[in-house]
């Protein structure tokens, strides 16, 4: 009976002991919680602003008939290279070749009175002076020989344009470039007034990239260079990201921005030009230009360090040791994994850096800041 007896005496403390251990340990951990911090410093980045871009040749010629006739040869297929003069139709020349032939009789015809009345005049002249004829028949055969002078010119104008017409049946490119779609075959009747053209020629050697500028970034422009002709000059090269999502292998630069803003969509146009020598861009073809920002002293933090409630980001600042919640306007970047804070932080401010969604407003916060960094 003595030895039960003894044992509970000394069981019992021990039980009291391991109890009283393992709930100042529990307590402890719930005291001394250990989050990550970082204090906020400012760095330099660049921010890439993306625009929708539609693409267009350098020149896209729309090619019309400048004579009436029928098409007797095509000498192109749609999308073939050529260059500046070479022939791309034929229209009928015949009846062209008939008037250029009666023009030129016209003018023999005329040059043939010219002398005539010359003589005429000569003759008059001598015989006035012999006082044969009269004044009056002496004014009367100069009339005459102006007036066959008069024809003559008339008579040779109309040769040139009978020339002119009869060269316009042959159809020539104004420019290098490669040819659009051919709706007009041979056979075709064709005249000036046709509602579309034979083709279109589109200088593809450099391509023009239109997107639009707000009116807002317009005006930060001006006010950052002092004029719309300093900031041109000051623009970055660009990149274009072609539809299927590539990257395009050549870099641009922006070469002009619209002086005129679109009532409609408060907008300005840019044209950025791009080199084209494989050929890759097609006129008619759209893409996003992305035009690079460099910015200096931003401030930016990982995308762990905050939280969003109802579209509003938020980080936890620490205050006095305690989480305190701070509303924050941030803007997302492209790596996928952190803010530029555009207002909310300053700098030498201490924040939660991960695990923001765990903690609760006041939550005692036990880690030390670590060393300032931006880059995670």
């Amino acid at each position: 009976m003595k030895l039960k007896l003894d044992s509970k005496v000394w069981v019992l403390p021990l039980l009291t002991l391991l109890l009283l251990s393992c709930k100042g340990r529990q307590e402890q951990a719930v005291v001394q919680p250990n989050y990550p911090l970082l204090t906020i410093a400012q760095t330099d980045c660049v921010l890439n602003q993306r625009y929708s871009a539609a693409v267009s040749g350098k020149q896209d010629i729309a090619i019309y008939p400048q004579v009436s006739g029928l098409i007797t040869k095509l000498c192109v297929e749609e999308g073939e290279h050529v260059r500046a003069g070479q022939t791309l139709f034929v229209i009928d020349q015949v009846p062209y070749q008939a008037a250029v032939a009666t023009a030129e009789a016209s003018v023999k015809v005329a040059e043939a009175a010219v002398v005539t009345a010359q003589l005429t005049y000569q003759s008059k002249q001598a015989l006035f002076e012999k006082q044969v004829v009269s004044q009056y028949d002496l004014n009367t055969a100069e009339n005459n020989y102006l007036s066959a002078q008069a024809q003559l010119a008339q008579a040779k104008a109309q040769l040139r344009s009978a020339e002119n017409n009869l060269s316009y049946t042959v159809v020539t490119s104004p420019a290098n470039g490669v040819v659009g779609t051919l709706p007009y075959r041979v056979g075709s009747l064709v005249s000036p007034s046709l509602p579309s053209p034979l083709t279109t020629v589109s200088d593809n050697s450099e391509m023009y990239v239109y997107f639009s500028m707000t009116e807002n970034n317009l005006l930060d422009l001006i006010r950052e260079y002092g004029s719309k002709d300093k900031a041109l000059a000051a623009m970055p090269e660009v990149k274009l990201l072609l539809n299927d999502g590539s990257e395009y292998a050549h870099i641009g630069h922006i070469a002009s921005i619209s002086g005129v803003i679109d009532r409609s969509t408060g907008s300005a146009s840019v044209r950025a030009v791009f080199k084209n020598p494989d050929g890759l861009l097609h006129s008619g073809a759209s893409g996003i230009v992305v035009l690079p920002d460099q910015r200096e002293g931003v401030i930016l933090i990982p995308q762990a360090a905050t939280y969003e409630i109802q579209d509003k980001v938020f980080v936890y600042r620490v205050v006095d040791g305690k989480a305190t919640t701070t509303p924050v306007q941030v803007r997302r970047m492209e790596d996928g994994i952190s803010y530029l804070v555009e207002e909310g932080l300053q700098v030498g401010d201490v924040i939660v850096r991960e695990g923001a969604g765990l903690l609760r407003e006041g939550t005692q916060v036990a880690a030390p800041a670590t060393a300032p960094s931006t880059n995670n």
